[in-house]
């Protein structure tokens, strides 16, 4: 399993990964630092203020995108030359594959994660917020969006295991993500909408008692079900894929 990690990385490596990577935390460091949040009566909140209003961009829409774009490079060799027969015919089993490619997009989406929640500190830093940064808070929302992304990558990996082309899974992304806005003013649809669970988990707000910025019922059965069906999908699919 740890060769099969290897590889994969190398594979994402080899795209130049890196530069879609750093995207995200250079998005909420203009973001955050283009806010206007030096009134009096933001005092003690100006870090939260900040998340919220970089979430806005981040969230909706370039963490749902992202999703799509790092489970499509890692199958892109795979889909060119016959590289799936090439994978397969390794000392290696499909189910082995499949678990290593999920895992090596969520954990690059976890470190990008992290990456985000690092400049939202360097904003403060730099504009002087003068206030204890919320580790606590923030974190919560930061790693309650990346367990929102994981049925995301699951279906997105599907997908790309499913089409041969690159552009397919990618354009189904972009399809579900850019209405997410629209969906997230409704109470009755944005609680189950896939795209929409990355926002929701970020929210951050110091009222909330919770784990996470979402009741536990929402979390089980929206994140946790579409997972399992996601993932249980691909997994089967690609046991029977033809080569």
């Amino acid at each position: 399993m740890g060769a099969l990690l290897r590889v994969e990385w190398f594979k994402l490596w080899k795209t130049n990964i890196i530069p879609f990577i750093l995207l995200a935390p250079a998005i909420v460091f203009m973001v955050a630092w283009n806010t206007n949040i030096d009134t009096e009566e933001l005092s003690g909140s100006k870090y939260l203020y900040a998340a919220m209003y970089a979430n806005m961009a981040y969230a909706v829409m370039f963490l749902p995108l992202m999703t799509g774009v790092l489970a499509t490079l890692i199958c892109r060799y795979e889909h060119q030359s016959g590289g799936w027969k090439q994978l397969f015919a390794l000392p290696t089993t499909r189910g082995r594959v499949y678990v290593a490619k999920f895992t090596v997009v969520s954990m690059l989406t976890l470190c990008m994660q992290l990456l985000v929640l690092l400049a939202l500190l360097l904003v403060g830093y730099l504009k002087q917020y003068g206030e204890p940064f919320p580790t606590e808070l923030l974190l919560r929302g930061i790693i309650g969006g990346w367990v929102a992304t994981l049925p995301l990558i699951a279906l997105m990996l599907w997908l790309s295991t499913l089409f041969q082309s690159l552009a397919a899974p990618f354009a189904v992304n972009v399809i579900f993500t850019i209405p997410t806005m629209l969906v997230l003013n409704s109470e009755k649809v944005a609680p189950y909408y896939p795209w929409g669970q990355p926002f929701l988990m970020m929210y951050v707000t110091g009222d909330e008692v919770d784990l996470f910025y979402v009741p536990w019922q929402q979390l089980l059965t929206v994140v946790g079900g579409s997972f399992v069906l996601f993932f249980a999908i691909g997994f089967i699919y690609l046991q029977r894929k033809e080569v």
